[in-house]
């Protein structure tokens, strides 16, 4: 998902504007323009309202999810006059139970969504026309159909694989697969010489992982 707030900022002084119908400057893309890195930011909302800023916020995670961090931040940061710029309906979610929701805090909010850069929906007197809102709850619909699609295809994929003998999923750990690395210092750990933070560290793997490794080792 990729979403922007943009305001308006005082023009740099000793540069003139752009003359009418002059080409837009893009700014360089991304290798995956749909989905990107989340970008750390430790700005306060203070500090942004304060400066007239253009926040962008980007997530690698699925559209499908409802609980994605940089889009809450989005929506938790945005006041009235802001613009939403999102690529399409489905970077901003693949859920029409949460498209709905979004869609209502634009409203009360008064704010922009502007999808694509050529479809803008103005609800900066607080409502959506009913055409338009409907476009895109169908653009939502057609977005989450397509997910479910393809998740359907991913689960008969495996089906289809495991049923002709492949195994799926990660190998099953056994004391005979345990890494070599966590018997040269499991004795160290058992005599108490190692702490279980050190163990996980010196073998490069998580506290969670070490503790499923000696669960195993001490299995008779």
């Amino acid at each position: 998902m990729t979403g922007r707030v943009e305001r308006k900022a005082a023009p740099t002084p000793g540069r003139e504007p752009p003359p009418p119908g002059a080409p837009r400057q893009e700014p360089p893309r991304q290798e995956n323009p749909r989905q990107e890195n989340p970008r750390q930011d430790n700005y306060s909302q203070d500090n942004y309202r304060r400066e007239g800023y253009r926040k962008e916020t980007t997530t690698r995670r699925s559209g499908i999810k409802d609980d994605r961090v940089e889009l809450q931040k989005l929506l938790d940061v945005i006041v009235e006059g802001d613009t939403i710029v999102t690529t399409e309906v489905s970077r901003l979610t693949r859920s029409t139970k949460h498209l709905c929701d979004i869609l209502q805090i634009v409203q009360d909010k008064k704010i922009i969504l502007n999808i694509g850069g050529s479809f803008v929906v103005d609800c900066s007197q607080g409502k959506m026309d009913p055409m338009t809102e409907g476009m895109i709850k169908m653009w939502g619909v057609f977005a989450e159909m397509e997910r479910n699609i393809i998740s359907q295809q991913v689960i008969s994929g495996m089906k289809n694989a495991a049923a002709k003998g492949a195994k799926i999923g990660r190998p099953e750990v056994t004391k005979d697969t345990l890494p070599d690395k966590f018997w040269k210092y499991y004795s160290l750990y058992k005599k108490g010489d190692m702490s279980i933070t050190d163990f996980a560290k010196v073998i490069d793997v998580s506290r969670t992982t070490i503790y499923k490794y000696i669960s195993i080792a001490e299995m008779d």
